[in-house]
């Protein structure tokens, strides 16, 4: 970016998706801190010491309604057998066809198709557009976030709403040929109603032609799975109790909303492996991250992967419930049928900024990709991104499988992408770096009692970073000299020794490039032809600091469960309880609070091609305009490209051309996949927080994109998915 394009962005662009986050809630009753942890697999009981309280339980059993509540539970269930499976499409997908959320198995985003080229994408316009019909109603607080991607199949384009209803479209018109309601309420929204795709499955035991040969599956925001007939709609009876399993069974006592599925679960030989979010910031002993995986053809419970119950891969005993505040998975993971494995992406323990009280087990596995046996959940490997984690460096992206290039021929790797811009290449037999990773020194200096940090943090030294250099004072600025004085002074006041800048208690201490960095949920593509990888990515520095559990009550903060709790009163992406700690946490961006424009200057969002070859960059420039940014939230429609924040993931053709939206510009971005110049835009009716995917009818390419918005990023939400093609006479 030149001088004077820096200098036109300073009236321009902040994050000001963030807005929210800076707001604190009035004082309201303490919550009790009790720091003993509950024993694995122990009761949730009323007045038990060393579970969350010490005294009446705040927890409440899942509202009732249409939920995973009223799905009888039967008794414990032992480890199974799965049963045999036949290949899926996805493995080998049609030519003109997206079959499952990454496109193939191997999650490359990748489409063979040819016929939008960058001669001609500058002709596209919209051959239709299809309403779901979820959008926050009168009254509702507007958690919405859609963040779909559509698949497509044969005849039949399936999609999923931000409240999980289940869609089968007619590809070239859009017309709605069915939908499922699945009935799930506003209560059991977590952070974000959103539902990033639906899974399409053949049967092995239903003969074709029969109802439920072919199935569509989604798990919900109310914990459940769901198998409906693809040509129907209707529930497939013969999967778990008439077409649903309950996946709070086991779990213990919890709220609507603190445990949801929003990513589409793999099936890996028959398996599917359920992963499930829960809710950042609100009490160390919160429900469990454990893994679980079920018969995709009867929805029987197989295993369980429970970090501090590791040789128990049997459901709970009656009464008890797998281990409290384990990493949580929300990432969209990938499946290998040939090595029989689920590459699992990880996230923090409960508490994600306080460490102190995590066991070994779980320090092993946080922020890491676990490679899980689908027969049995027994890990088989673990690579770690970051040791001991009080960041919320979790693992937000779906890893891509690749052939890398070996002295004996192609190696099954696994690409992965991390919040910090870091890539790692990993084989995927045994989780070994195919690419030189290196532990260097991180900063150790803290001031929280009891909570050393790790002397070292892995850096993949084989991989471009995708990221911009440390922070430092003279990147400070803003609108006018008093902005930037402002922003200096508040760089000055705060820790900040680099990536891993330790948490502190005294001070505010900056974490940079910030948990909504790197590369988040979006993913990356890969042209298996070129050998071209295609990432789009953050830097979005946070302003954080520990609060004493006595300060924490007085601002408010309250975990999810408390009877007391009301919003604002601490969440997933800002200040938050952290109950059963010592601590809380305040969060908000690093910014001007008056302008909500941020201290450091632009990009702030990137994209980037590298050839995997030889791992080096091709082009690389900023990523997203101004046009719908500016101070105190308002747009400012100036086209200039200053590199604004993105959610969403890229989609790379045959044809040349890579499609992404996920920025705060509100728009569609198509872009020559060979030098990265911009071809094409489109002003979305929504934001572009979402992976478009792109597909062939009856010999006409379309492109789809789901324009939700997104809460967070503080974009218009709609409900309109926005299909494109080339004219029909061309």
């Amino acid at each position: 970016m030149s001088r004077t394009d820096l200098s036109a962005a300073t009236s321009l662009c902040g994050l000001l998706l963030f807005s929210s986050l800076a707001g604190i809630a009035p004082a309201r009753a303490q919550s009790a801190y009790q720091p003993a942890p509950p024993g694995p697999g122990e009761a949730d009981a009323p007045g038990k010491t060393g579970n969350k309280f010490a005294g009446p339980s705040p927890f409440a059993p899942q509202a009732p309604g249409v939920n995973a509540a009223n799905i009888p539970d039967g008794p414990p269930a032992e480890p199974g057998e799965v049963t045999p499976a036949v290949e899926q499409i996805s493995s080998h997908p049609a030519h003109g066809d997206w079959p499952a959320y990454g496109r193939d198995t191997n999650a490359t985003r990748f489409s063979p198709l040819e016929q939008i080229t960058p001669e001609n994408v500058g002709q596209l316009t919209r051959a239709f557009v299809y309403h779901t019909g979820s959008k926050p109603a009168a009254g509702q607080t507007n958690k919405w976030a859609a963040e779909t991607t559509p698949i497509k199949v044969g005849d039949g384009l399936y999609m999923c709403s931000a409240m999980n209803d289940i869609m089968k479209l007619d590809p070239a018109t859009g017309k709605e040929i069915w939908r499922h309601e699945a009935g799930v309420k506003y209560a059991s929204i977590p952070y974000t109603a959103a539902c990033k795709g639906v899974v399409y499955y053949t049967s092995s035991t239903v003969p074709e032609g029969e109802p439920c040969h072919n199935r569509i599956l989604e798990g919900t925001l109310d914990m459940r799975l769901i198998e409906v007939d693809a040509d129907t709609g209707k529930l497939c009876e013969g999967f778990g109790y008439h077409g649903q399993v309950n996946l709070m069974k086991g779990m213990g006592e919890s709220v609507p909303g603190f445990v949801s599925m929003t990513a589409p679960p793999p099936i890996v030989n028959g398996a599917i492996v359920v992963n499930h979010e829960v809710l950042d910031g609100q009490r160390r002993w919160a429900p469990s991250g454990v893994i679980r995986g079920y018969d995709a053809e009867t929805g029987k419970f197989l295993w369980a992967w429970d970090v501090n119950r590791p040789d128990a891969h049997g459901e709970p005993a009656e009464g008890q419930h797998y281990s409290r505040g384990t990493p949580n998975s929300w990432a969209t993971m990938t499946g290998d049928n040939a090595l029989g494995l689920v590459y699992v992406p990880t996230g923090n323990s409960a508490a994600d900024y306080y460490s102190a009280m995590r066991s070994p087990e779980e320090n092993k596995v946080s922020s890491a990709i676990v490679a899980l046996d689908v027969k049995t959940g027994s890990p088989r490997w673990v690579f770690q991104t970051v040791h001991k984690d009080v960041w919320d460096y979790d693992m937000g992206s779906q890893p891509t499988m690749i052939d890398f290039p070996g002295q004996d021929g192609p190696v099954p790797a696994l690409v992965v992408p991390t919040k910090r811009g870091q890539t790692f290449v990993l084989d995927r037999r045994d989780g070994k770096p195919l690419l030189p990773v290196e532990e260097r020194p991180a900063p150790t200096d803290t001031d929280v009692v009891g909570d050393p940090r790790s002397p070292t943090q892995p850096w993949s030294v084989g991989m471009p970073r995708l990221g911009l250099p440390d922070l430092k004072e003279s990147d400070m600025w803003g609108m006018s000299p008093i902005d930037q004085l402002f922003c200096r002074l508040k760089f000055r006041r705060a820790k900040y020794e680099g990536e891993f800048t330790a948490p502190s208690v005294g001070k505010p201490w900056i974490e940079y490039p910030g948990y909504n960095g790197g590369s988040d949920w979006g993913s990356m593509a890969y042209d298996p032809r070129t050998g071209v990888l295609i990432a789009n990515w953050n830097v979005t520095p946070m302003y954080d600091q520990l609060v004493t559990r006595k300060k924490a009550d007085e601002l408010g903060l309250m975990p999810l469960d408390d009877p007391n709790f009301k919003p604002g009163g601490g969440g997933a992406e800002g200040n938050g309880a952290m109950a059963d700690t010592p601590y809380g946490i305040v969060v908000s961006p690093f910014w001007n609070q008056y302008t909500h424009m941020m201290c450091n200057k632009p990009p702030y969002g990137m994209i980037t091609a590298i050839d995997m070859h030889t791992r080096k960059v091709l082009w690389q420039h900023p990523l997203g305009s101004a046009r719908a940014n500016g101070p105190w939230g308002m747009p400012t429609y100036l086209p200039l490209t200053i590199g604004t924040p993105n959610n969403g993931g890229p989609v790379v053709t045959a044809g040349g051309v890579v499609f992404v939206a996920a920025t705060t510009d509100n728009m569609l971005h198509a872009f020559d996949a060979k030098t990265g110049k911009e071809l094409w835009n489109d002003v979305l009716p929504g934001g572009g927080q979402a992976t478009p995917m792109t597909y062939e009818q009856k010999g006409r390419q379309y492109v789809a994109i789901m324009a939700g918005g997104h809460h967070f990023m503080m974009t218009p939400v709609s409900d309109v998915l926005v299909v494109y093609a080339l004219p029909e006479n061309k």
